[in-house]
């Protein structure tokens, strides 16, 4: 993979991203299934509607249905949801009719209960209802033969409601993305340990279980192979079945100059690994890659080790690059929600990296948008990332910010919130 839009040995974190997202096909598999089961998955085949919504001209609230304008209208049934009024009406003549009920033929307005009174069969009302009025008409929402929503979309609720409306049992979407996700080091040690039982060096295996809980969020089915020592055939066994059984790999660590050499000897006999100097903080060691097999390939995310940096690069970088391959037609394309917000502390920054620091944003009783960072901002602290909900985005040939400067944040989206 070429390097040439590193400069100064460090690749700008907008170039990474399109290097990764132009260097990606989508995949093509698709599955049937119920509408129910259907939330977050991509839509693969076109759906349209085979019914008018509304169906019919129906009411807006409850009320009386009139034919023509009259002082009076004499009452000739009603109208039910579910039980239309059999007949038509003629010029003064009215029917009793509710929410979403149909309108009688020859009505051509609705009046809201509130302004009527009936006494027998003759119904008067305190002032007169306008033509069209208070009538939600056949298919001013969708008419028939209408495209639902396009080929491409994230499936949300509101797409459900939509699709629930007209008729919908069940959708062709594109198959779910299949993750693998490890770790190597003999210093990594699983979780339930004593901490009386870890030696000098020894960590918990903590990213794991977080980049874990981050992909259960953006609704990929993952094949945890658990952690792996510095032992190289362990380690070619584990990313050949990683290969064999995921379209893409995610591993934290061993990405830096020096740093777990069995790993990229490993990577690189297996496929075509480039690994970059992004300028990002936290996080400036990153892997990317391929580990071809008999029917495609297999991409490789190589994060970097400190906790933070590893959660960081996957949001800024992994995260857009799979709603690419999970074929979704605009995700990857749409910049992250920004917000300028005026900043409650002091930053020190040094100009070379485009810095994301945790920070807490909200709108003070002005309604100003400020934020203030949150804790120690080193790769390894994570409580003061824990209370935050926003990244203020410094940028790359930044210097210092001062209390009451404007800056960038990002409130945090899926899998962060």
């Amino acid at each position: 993979m070429s390097d040439a839009c590193a400069e100064n040995g460090l690749r700008s974190v907008e170039a990474a991203k399109q290097m990764l997202i132009d260097s990606i096909n989508p995949i093509t598999e698709t599955e049937i299934i119920p509408l129910s089961q259907a939330c977050g998955r991509v839509l693969a085949a076109p759906v349209l509607s085979a019914l008018n919504l509304p169906p019919c001209d129906n009411s807006a609230m409850d009320g009386y249905a009139l034919c023509g304008e009259s002082e009076r209208y004499t009452l000739m049934g009603k109208s039910l949801a579910g039980h239309p009024f059999a007949g038509t009406l003629e010029p003064g003549q009215a029917t009793r009719i509710t929410t979403g009920a149909a309108v009688p033929a020859g009505a051509d307005r609705v009046q809201m209960q509130e302004n009527c009174t009936l006494e027998g069969d003759q119904l008067t009302m305190s002032r007169p209802a306008k033509p069209g009025e208070n009538i939600r008409r056949r298919g001013e929402d969708v008419h028939t033969g209408q495209s639902l929503i396009p080929v491409g979309a994230k499936i949300k609720v509101p797409h459900i409601a939509l699709l629930a409306a007209a008729g919908v049992a069940e959708v062709t979407v594109l198959r779910k993305l299949k993750a693998a996700l490890l770790s190597i080091g003999d210093e990594l040690k699983p979780l339930g340990t004593p901490a009386s039982e870890l030696g000098d060096g020894d960590i918990y295996d903590s990213n794991r279980i977080a980049l874990y809980a981050a992909l259960e969020q953006l609704d990929v089915d993952i094949l945890d192979l658990g952690c792996y020592p510095d032992q190289p055939e362990e380690i070619r066994e584990a990313f050949i079945h990683a290969r064999n059984n995921a379209d893409f790999v995610i591993t934290s660590g061993g990405v830096s100059v020096g740093e777990a050499d069995y790993t990229k000897t490993v990577l690189q006999e297996l496929g075509e690994i480039d690994f970059w100097k992004l300028a990002i903080k936290p996080g400036k060691p990153f892997a990317f890659g391929r580990l071809p097999k008999t029917n495609g390939e297999t991409l490789f995310f190589g994060l970097p080790g400190n906790p933070v940096s590893a959660i960081v690069t996957l949001y800024q970088l992994v995260v857009p690059a799979l709603e690419k391959l999970r074929g979704t037609s605009e995700q990857y394309r749409q910049p992250p929600v920004q917000l300028r917000a005026r900043l409650l502390n002091g930053i020190r920054k040094k100009p070379g990296r485009t810095d994301y620091q945790r920070g807490f944003t909200y709108r003070d009783g002005d309604g100003i948008q400020v934020v203030e960072t949150r804790g120690i901002q080193g790769s390894h602290i994570l409580s003061g990332f824990a209370s935050a909900n926003c990244f203020v985005v410094l940028p790359r040939e930044g210097g210092d910010c001062e209390t009451g400067d404007w800056v960038t944040v990002e409130p945090f989206t899926a899998p962060l919130k």
